[in-house]
């Protein structure tokens, strides 16, 4: 059985990993060329859902509703990170 300790440190492992990741594809990777900016609002938005997601698993609702504001949470994450990327609904922020 995995520990409440375990779940919250795999919760948030996938987005350190994600980020160093991204870090070593962005020295060694040509054309890759993200800013420290781009950097701080990958981490804001990758821990960011880690942590809602977090707290969602850790509260007392049932399976099906757990997973359900689950992905509403990372379907919200992927909307703002294309947003971000390529600019799909045209907003200020957009992308390219």
């Amino acid at each position: 059985m995995i520990t409440t300790k375990q779940k919250t440190t795999i919760i948030f492992a996938v987005p350190a990993l994600l980020m160093v990741t991204a870090f070593f594809g962005n020295l060694f990777v040509e054309g890759w060329s993200w800013s420290p900016f781009d950097f701080i609002i990958a981490a804001a938005l990758l821990f960011g859902t880690a942590f809602f997601i977090n707290l969602v698993i850790r509260s007392e609702k049932t399976l099906v509703s757990k997973l359900i504001v689950c992905f509403i949470i990372l379907l919200v994450l992927a909307l703002i990170w294309i947003e971000l990327a390529v600019g799909i609904f045209g907003s200020p922020f957009a992308g390219n």
